[in-house]
């Protein structure tokens, strides 16, 4: 997967991410800006979920995406 479509676009991308992982805030989307490790990272540490699972999620996500 090519995340830097996301980290290219991150501004156009927030909107959907907080759609998808409400309990972020803008602090962290901001903090995030981009970088999938620190995505994965704040998921897990809002929802409280298994790194795998947030990567799989996150794969998801991403697959769902129209570009």
């Amino acid at each position: 997967m090519d995340w830097n479509r996301v980290e290219g676009n991150w501004k156009q991308m927030t909107g959907k991410v907080k759609e998808q992982w409400g309990k972020l805030t803008d602090d962290d989307i901001t903090q995030i800006n981009g970088n999938r490790e620190q995505l994965e990272g704040k998921i897990q540490e809002r929802y409280g979920r298994a790194k795998d699972e947030v990567r799989k999620d996150v794969d998801d996500w991403y697959g769902r995406q129209t570009w």
